[in-house]
């Protein structure tokens, strides 16, 4: 299981695997946010998640999250979604989370996973960078798709 970096332009940071699981079994999880804290590779997100079991356009769902020792809860809104393909949400700085399926054969999915902050002022996009952001997302995004293809793995 290899996780490949993914070229999606400026303030973009994505990353993508091979998952040997069926598109919708994969889908299944990335569109609960209460199993949020299954996928998360930065360790940062807490089982406490109110909204839908099922995201959909323009749902909103709160997750309580525990960064550098400060413990918090973030509201985001879906701003895309595409049924057992496709699931983003705005964070409330305004980046987005972005989760693409696309099928490979009926038991395996390429999965990218991208944060996007290309849609906040570019002041808070050069505040991100200073902060390192870009960097940190990255790592967690690796860490939380070898989880993921792991986790099927043993499946």
């Amino acid at each position: 299981m290899t996780v490949e970096q993914v070229e999606q332009g400026p303030r973009r940071v994505a990353r993508t695997v091979k998952v040997p699981a069926s598109s919708d079994d994969v889908f299944a999880l990335v569109a609960d946010p209460h199993r949020h804290g299954e996928l998360d590779g930065s360790g940062t997100v807490r089982d406490t998640v109110s909204g839908p079991r099922r995201l959909s356009q323009g749902a909103q769902f709160s997750v309580a999250i525990k960064q550098f020792g400060v413990r918090y809860r973030i509201t985001s809104t879906v701003t895309r979604f595409e049924d057992g393909r496709l699931v983003e949400w705005r964070h409330p700085a305004g980046h987005r989370w972005r989760w693409e399926l696309t099928p490979l054969t009926p038991t395996s999915t390429r999965v990218t996973e991208t944060f996007d902050y290309s849609t906040v002022p570019a002041v808070q996009g050069k505040i991100f960078e200073l902060l390192g952001f870009h960097r940190q997302n990255a790592a967690s995004i690796e860490a939380t798709l070898r989880q993921l293809a792991s986790r099927y793995a043993r499946a």
